[in-house]
């Protein structure tokens, strides 16, 4: 992960321009408009300060070239399709194969034991149907998180969330900047 300071300059710069394309694009914008557009720009300059690295900064490209409404915008920040850098499918390596062979086992492991008990525990089937509801809900929160697994969904939530921390602090400074050239 990179350092904040570098990515706070990179997201300022991006969101810059898409905003820039954003006034250029309509004069006349209703507050709703601004609003909607300044949140645009903002994930577009987000996801794309990330170079496409994480699965929600993928998942927010992707969803944004395939709207077509503001792909001069998505185009303004990210370049065009050929200027892009190629973002590959990552494929699964020897420790990812090896995760997926331990989970198997571990499932089919689960299944035996809840042959053998007759009963279940009334609390831990509480627990797990009240963590699956939260994996879920977290899942809906993320972009692109319906897609990921419980490990990758805990690390891609965690990076969203300190991307999201980097979106509100320079959308604080740049505010504070404007509170104090007006005065």
């Amino acid at each position: 992960m990179r350092p904040h300071s570098s990515l706070k300059q990179e997201f300022l710069k991006k969101w810059i321009m898409g905003l820039q394309r954003c006034s250029f694009s309509k004069k006349n914008m209703s507050i709703l408009e601004r609003k909607k557009a300044i949140k645009f720009s903002a994930d577009i300059a987000m996801a794309s300060a990330r170079n496409g690295t994480t699965c929600w900064s993928r998942s927010l490209i992707s969803n944004a070239s395939k709207e077509g409404s503001d792909i001069h915008v998505v185009e303004q920040i990210l370049g065009s399709e050929s200027d892009r850098p190629a973002v590959e499918n990552k494929v699964p390596t020897r420790r990812a194969s090896v995760c997926k062979k331990i989970v198997k086992r571990s499932c089919r492991i689960r299944r035996r034991r809840r042959r053998r008990k007759c009963v279940a525990s009334a609390p831990s089937s509480i627990a797990k149907h009240l963590v699956r509801k939260r994996r879920e809900v977290l899942k809906s929160l993320i972009p692109g998180g319906e897609f990921m697994n419980e490990i990758c969904l805990i690390e891609e939530t965690l990076d969203y969330i300190t991307s999201l921390r980097v979106q509100v602090d320079v959308m604080r400074s740049l505010a504070s900047a404007s509170v104090r050239a007006s005065e």
